[in-house]
């Protein structure tokens, strides 16, 4: 009968609801240690989040199950409707799955570029087998989830109504309804705008917006889109400029140094991974450097980093400057400063060319040449995943910067110490495993850094070159708390090194994120240019920090921490002497807050309509 129908529609329906309420239990307890103060509200705001994906993807399946006519009850028709709704539904199910140990690595739920692997295209055949290898629990769980869902999604009772006008009728009428509640599911409720990705911020306290969504939800809000930034019009532009302005114009006393300039970028050395022995390399070298030991990343990801460290420019939106709309705006990054001052421009990196899309950014940022796998020329190195191991690539790297002319600017990117973190052969059992699996790749690469220097000691260039060393990001997985909050997932250490200036030594309070390194650098170079950066140099009395995160700016100021959620405060910490940021100041530090919103507000405002009018650049 009809109503059969009807009743397993519904059916089907709930049971799709239950599973995505298992998900976020699981997502929970795979992740529990990145979430505070999580209540039974969190999961009934997630319920609206599920509901409006579930209505999303079943509206087809709606009109599938209900249309009118006698052919929907036949055998072979509800077989394949029962086939084709178990396959979609299992499909985005299992995306709340990757998310399990994904969300480590990222700090969010997966959009659609990060589940379709965009910008990895070349490495994504060998990763997915070393990914279901270590993670193997997830795929048995997606089989047995599976069997669970197809026993639970039963069939249709025998029987068929009687196919008269007053039947049809009937049929229509519910049939419309179903759609209406189905598109009602989708947009989330009757309030004026669809929920979006950013509403989930409203539903908890900060940082636990990725347990309210759910991956599904995410991806169907990104596919196909490019991330659009809004005005926020806090400010007219006079006022707007005098609270925050990027443009800084350098005047220095003396003549440019023209010293070389090598700016590592070291795949996942977060703070958590330093000084507790498997960095003796670095250690030693921070003992004769510059360090900033309130270093920050600007971002989660490494395909942040590099705008990030080598233009200034952070990633103050849901998808990098490299993979979003503006991609190809104009900028004035170090390559083209240095490139204007007769310096020689590299970009390297021993994954597949084409890898998170640096060989696009390097052409838009001006570098002279980009070296990635395909350029390397040395002993036979591939790691079978991401590209050419980490020391036999420096060496290479040393051969090919020794033969520019000088002075020079080269970058280079590692990535020995990214999951599945795989070392060469010939080095098992050589380095300390640690708590964590990282730490064992951490280790080699300390020690492929340390040959580096060992061979590029022995060049003419060596001393008449600074050396800046900074981390993309943390690592997925700290076992220290006050690595775990908002502020401690983004520390990592940033250290300029000069073997010819003794003065360049010391340890540094400043708060010091990855794109104070370009407007640094200029200075030290005593460079006279016009630039616009998001940053300030270490020579500036300024003391900020800024970062965006699942929906959320980040803002450190001296000894504070504000998170923003784009139109108010919604938490003030000490993070200096509140490391595990559990007391909130907010309502007891009302003009500490105002004074912390309005800076934010400005650098927000400067960033969208620059990034939006393509101007960033000081012409």
């Amino acid at each position: 009968m009809y109503k059969n129908l009807v009743a397993l529609l519904i059916k089907r329906l709930l049971i799709v609801i239950l599973f995505y309420q298992i998900c976020r239990l699981l997502f929970y307890f795979y992740n529990k240690d990145a979430f505070t103060n999580v209540d039974s509200a969190i999961f009934f705001g997630g319920l609206q989040f599920d509901l409006s994906a579930i209505g999303y993807i079943n509206l087809v399946f709606i009109l599938a199950h209900l249309i009118p006519g006698q052919f929907k009850y036949k055998p072979g028709y509800q077989k394949g409707l029962k086939i084709a709704f178990f396959s979609a539904n299992l499909l985005f199910i299992a995306t709340n799955l990757v998310d399990f140990e994904y969300f480590k690595f990222t700090g969010r739920r997966s959009s659609f570029g990060l589940i379709t692997a965009s910008g990895m295209e070349n490495e994504i055949g060998g990763l997915i087998l070393s990914f279901v290898m270590e993670f193997w629990y997830l795929p048995v769980l997606l089989l047995f989830l599976g069997f669970v869902f197809w026993k639970g999604i039963g069939n249709l009772k025998k029987g068929a109504p009687s196919a008269s006008k007053r039947q049809l009728l009937k049929e229509s009428v519910v049939l419309i309804f179903a759609l209406a509640v189905g598109l009602l599911m989708g947009r989330g409720g009757f309030q004026k705008k669809p929920i979006r990705i950013v509403d989930a911020v409203s539903y908890s306290g900060i940082g636990n917006a990725a347990l309210i969504l759910n991956t599904p939800f995410s991806i169907l809000k990104t596919i196909g889109k490019k991330e659009t930034l809004e005005n926020p019009k806090f400010y007219e532009e006079e006022t707007l400029n005098a609270i925050f302005s990027p443009i800084y114009e350098t005047h220095p006393k003396d003549s440019i140094s023209k010293k070389n300039v090598v700016i590592f970028i070291l795949e996942s050395f977060g703070d958590e991974n330093i000084g507790i022995g498997f960095t003796p390399f670095l250690d030693s070298l921070i003992q004769k450097s510059y360090y900033f030991k309130n270093g920050f990343a600007n971002g989660k990801l490494s395909i942040d980093a590099v705008p990030s460290s080598l233009s200034s420019i952070p990633s103050l939106m849901n998808n990098s400057l490299i993979t979003s709309s503006y991609s190809l705006n104009e900028i004035y990054g170090l390559p083209k400063i240095l490139k204007d001052n007769a310096y020689t421009t590299s970009f390297f990196h021993g994954a597949f060319n084409g890898s998170q899309n640096f060989d696009q950014y390097c052409k838009v940022a001006g570098f002279d040449a980009y070296y990635g796998k395909n350029e390397y020329d040395g002993p036979p190195s591939f790691d079978g995943k991401w590209g050419v191991f980490d020391e036999d690539f420096l060496q290479y790297f040393n051969t090919k910067i020794s033969s520019f002319q000088q002075p020079f600017f080269a970058s280079l990117f590692t990535i020995s110490s990214h999951n599945p973190y795989t070392v060469p052969e010939k080095y098992k059992g050589k380095f300390p495993k640690g708590k964590t699996k990282i730490l064992e790749s951490i280790a080699y690469t300390d020690f492929a850094l340390k040959q580096f220097f060992e061979s590029a000691k022995k060049e003419e260039w060596y001393k008449n070159t600074l050396f800046v060393f900074t981390a993309d990001h943390t690592s997925s997985e700290p076992t220290l708390a006050k690595h775990k909050t908002n502020v401690g997932k983004f520390r990592i250490p940033i250290v300029f090194f000069d073997p010819s200036n003794s003065d360049l030594i010391g340890v540094s309070d400043k708060n010091f994120q990855q794109i104070d390194i370009m407007p640094s650098v200029i200075d030290y170079l005593q460079i006279k240019t016009k630039m616009v950066t998001y940053g300030k140099s270490f020579l500036s009395d300024k003391n900020f920090v800024v970062y965006f995160l699942d929906n959320v700016y980040h803002y450190i100021e001296g000894d504070y921490y504000l998170a923003f959620d784009g139109k108010k405060a919604i938490g003030l910490y000490n993070f200096k002497t509140d490391e595990l940021l559990k007391n909130n100041l907010l309502k007891l530090q009302p003009e500490k807050v105002a004074e912390m919103e309005k800076f934010i507000k400005a650098y927000i405002q400067s960033f969208n309509v620059r990034v939006i009018e393509n101007k960033l650049t000081a012409n």
